[in-house]
């Protein structure tokens, strides 16, 4: 059985608004190391992280995150 990957597109809405992986960490609530994890594609966050990284770019869900069955 596959397992998947979920994929991000936070380090290009990240780097558009200007902010760090510290900043954005900071105002999520989570870790730079964390956030640099999840954009790299090692780490898959939380339901709940997920939704407050997307709220913070104001964005929906499905603009930032997506799941690659393949991947």
């Amino acid at each position: 059985m596959k397992k998947g990957r979920v994929q991000n597109c936070i380090k290009e809405l990240r780097q558009a608004r200007r902010l760090s992986q510290q900043a954005l960490g900071d105002h999520v609530g989570a870790t730079r190391q964390t956030i640099n994890a999840i954009e790299q594609g090692k780490y898959a966050p939380s339901l709940e992280l997920a939704f407050r990284i997307s709220a913070e770019f104001a964005v929906p869900f499905e603009d930032v995150f997506s799941f690659d069955p393949d991947g």
